[in-house]
């Protein structure tokens, strides 16, 4: 099995916290959907010998290509891979971009899952991260979308800001449950170095929220989330039983990807590969039908500590007879002696064959996955 994924890196405006490869011209968005087909021509044998299980749509916004643009991406990609009979195809989108026409016109094309950057109900919030959007929109696209066939939406919501509080994050919390949204990203705060937030952090002008406030935030996620059914399988995505991400679910699980446009990355279980992050040296290059990639071969160290890292994330942890087999019984027991004190506190569970983080302490996973690693 494998996946696509496809960037595109077009916005309206950038957001204050963001830190993704994105431009706010959409002059070149005509032309992105034909070098996308073309990349794909390029890249068509590097998933050879696997069928694909997940196309992801993501960025950017990539609900800001027309219908016409998306349908002849998705045509091509059917036309060159072989694909999966139950295969999940997702599309990122903004609130502000969607109406009940669009959404119909996405589910026609082939899409079955839609991802919403909805960010915050509260309009307080929405204001201080710069988004587009309000909160009647926010609303008005999951029911839209609902309404269009899709049966599979996922939200992404932000705790830990600084314009929020605990009773403004548990009305988010509430009017998400309150929709039919199968699938919740739910991200703390970050200050992504360059971004301009962090920049009004090291002015004085922002002062990130405290480490109780976060705990606490994290801890009312986890309290309403099991109220409502929903599953905390991975440190940042709870779903309903049946809805989680494939795609994100296939990273996890070290599954092959080939990324697609400006900035993407592909991984084929012995080297990562990414694309420039630059529109126009991604467009010369495939114009001049050259894969312009930086490679990196991953040495069996950085493929072991991967495996935890990605392995680690989720609820189902790590698989110890797997390691054995791929990485000797050396590293199983040297990991296991490190494993020892975290088990002991209940930070880790050893059960059967499997190594895991519960839930509950998913807010200190990285700590915990850092100090296991090789060096």
């Amino acid at each position: 099995m494998s996946g696509i994924y496809i960037h595109v890196p077009f916005c309206k405006k950038k957001c204050e916290y963001c830190d993704f490869y994105s431009v706010t011209s959409l002059e070149a968005a005509d032309k992105f959907a034909e070098t996308i087909e073309k990349e794909i021509e390029l890249r068509s044998k590097y998933l050879e010998g696997t069928k694909v299980e997940t196309i992801y749509f993501g960025g950017g916004t990539p609900s800001l290509l027309t219908e016409s643009d998306l349908e002849h991406i998705l045509s091509t990609i059917q036309n060159r891979f072989n694909l999966s009979e139950n295969i999940e195809v997702t599309i990122e989108a903004n609130p502000d971009d969607l109406s009940p026409a669009k959404l119909r016109n996405f589910r026609k094309v082939g899409f079955n899952r839609i991802s919403m950057g909805v960010q915050s109900f509260a309009n307080s919030d929405l204001l201080y991260l710069g988004r587009r959007h309000n909160s009647q929109q926010a609303v008005n696209s999951v029911i839209w979308a609902n309404e269009a066939g899709f049966d599979n939406i996922s939200i992404d919501l932000i705790y830990g800001l600084p314009s929020s509080s605990n009773r403004i994050w548990e009305e988010n919390l509430r009017m998400a449950f309150s929709l039919p949204v199968k699938h919740l990203s739910c991200y703390h705060l970050i200050y992504e170095e360059g971004t301009p937030l962090t920049r009004k952090v090291d002015r004085g002008l922002v002062l990130p929220v405290d480490e109780e406030t976060s705990v606490k935030q994290f801890e009312i996620l986890q309290q309403k989330a099991g109220e409502n059914g929903f599953i905390h399988y991975e440190i940042s995505n709870l779903a309903k039983e049946d809805f989680y991400s494939k795609h994100n679910v296939s990273y996890w699980q070290q599954v092959p990807y080939l990324g697609l446009g400006p900035s993407a990355h592909s991984y084929n279980g012995f080297s990562r590969e990414w694309n420039p992050s630059s529109l126009n040296s991604w467009f010369e290059s495939i114009g001049n039908r050259e894969i312009a990639t930086e490679k990196e071969i991953l040495t069996e160290t950085e493929k072991y500590n991967e495996y935890l890292i990605t392995s680690l994330r989720t609820i189902w942890g790590l698989n110890l007879k797997q390691l054995i087999k791929q990485f000797g019984p050396m590293r199983v027991e040297e990991l296991l002696k490190i494993s020892k004190k975290y088990i002991e506190k209940g930070f880790l569970l050893q059960s059967n064959n499997t190594l895991a983080i519960p839930p509950k302490h998913f807010l200190i996973s990285d700590g915990i996955i850092a100090d296991l690693q090789a060096v």
